[in-house]
């Protein structure tokens, strides 16, 4: 799948390349998002980025660092919920990354 001049069809984004509103989100959006990061999307991806926004549902606020790996690891199990695990799939931030990706807003403790 190639994504070629579709670069222009973002919505808008803040300062730090997040969606000004979440409500812009679609998979389209978030395979753009990771493409401009050069992250090709794959189930795993997927599969992180659900787990994120229903962490943002629950909690209402985008998990962080340590709470990604510890919601992730009582979600999917201990393979998954590992920091190696992330960084394999949203390096080198994943917390950031993931959040990016999801359409939800940055995460408070994250630099």
């Amino acid at each position: 799948m190639t994504t070629s001049g579709n670069q222009n069809s973002l919505p808008a984004l803040d300062q730090d390349g997040y969606l000004r509103n979440r409500s812009d989100w679609s998979p389209s959006v978030a395979q753009q998002l990771a493409a401009a990061e050069q992250i090709t999307l794959t189930d795993n991806h997927w599969e992180i980025i659900a787990l994120a926004q229903a962490f943002y549902r629950e909690f209402e606020l985008s998990p962080a660092s340590r709470a990604l790996v510890r919601y992730t690891q009582q979600e999917l199990g201990k393979e998954k919920g590992r920091s190696i695990y992330l960084m394999g799939l949203f390096a080198p931030h994943p917390a950031l990354l993931v959040s990016k990706i999801a359409g939800l807003p940055r995460p408070a403790n994250c630099f």
